[in-house]
């Protein structure tokens, strides 16, 4: 199973963004193992403060590094991605020469009330991703439309046609990944054998 380190680009507990991350988790039970990644106490970016820097900082450079893969689920703010979502994609990329993004496997989707599904967001994100090193997958694309009742409350897609779509996403993301590293429960296996 690949650990996947998810950002969730809004801190609401109601998010659908966070509803559609939990939906795809569900999806990807036995193949992706979801890990939440805090983002909402980070300090603002600042290049001085490398001199001594801030612990949920480097938790977070810990938690990237750890993963096998990322995923970033966005809102659309402004036809664009949140600040915080800007912010948690900076600091991991510094300092120069440091970055724990690089060759990352990684995958992006949003959801939104709107029809553009978050295309403007997604679009600037995938100028964003790959400049700090993410080998970031081009598709299939997740551009969802929240619509009450498509993710019920046990984060279920109840929409056959979508959940078929969203099983094709989790597939390639996996090979995706596959394509970078090995499954870390095989890793784990390697390590106790020469142990």
């Amino acid at each position: 199973m690949y650990r996947v380190a998810v950002f969730v680009g809004s801190t609401r507990p109601t998010s659908s963004n966070l509803k559609l991350a939990k939906a795809l988790e569900k999806l990807a039970a036995g193949k992706l193992q979801f890990q939440y990644i805090k983002i909402d106490n980070l300090p603002f970016y600042d290049d001085a403060l490398w001199n001594d820097p801030p612990a949920e900082v480097m938790r977070l450079k810990r938690e990237i590094a750890a993963a096998d893969a990322v995923l970033f689920v966005t809102p659309e703010y402004n036809r664009s991605i949140p600040g915080i979502l800007k912010n948690a994609i900076d600091w991991p990329s510094r300092p120069f020469g440091e970055s724990v993004w690089t060759d990352k496997p990684g995958a992006i989707a949003g959801a939104t009330g709107g029809v553009s599904g978050t295309a403007a967001a997604q679009a600037h994100l995938r100028s964003i991703l790959p400049v700090v090193g993410v080998a970031l997958m081009g598709r299939p694309e997740i551009y969802f439309q929240s619509r009450p009742g498509a993710i019920d409350d046990d984060h279920h897609i109840t929409d056959e046609r979508l959940s078929t779509n969203l099983n094709i996403w989790v597939e390639r993301f996996t090979d995706w990944i596959g394509m970078f590293t090995k499954p870390q429960q095989a890793v784990e296996e390697i390590e106790r054998k020469t142990a």
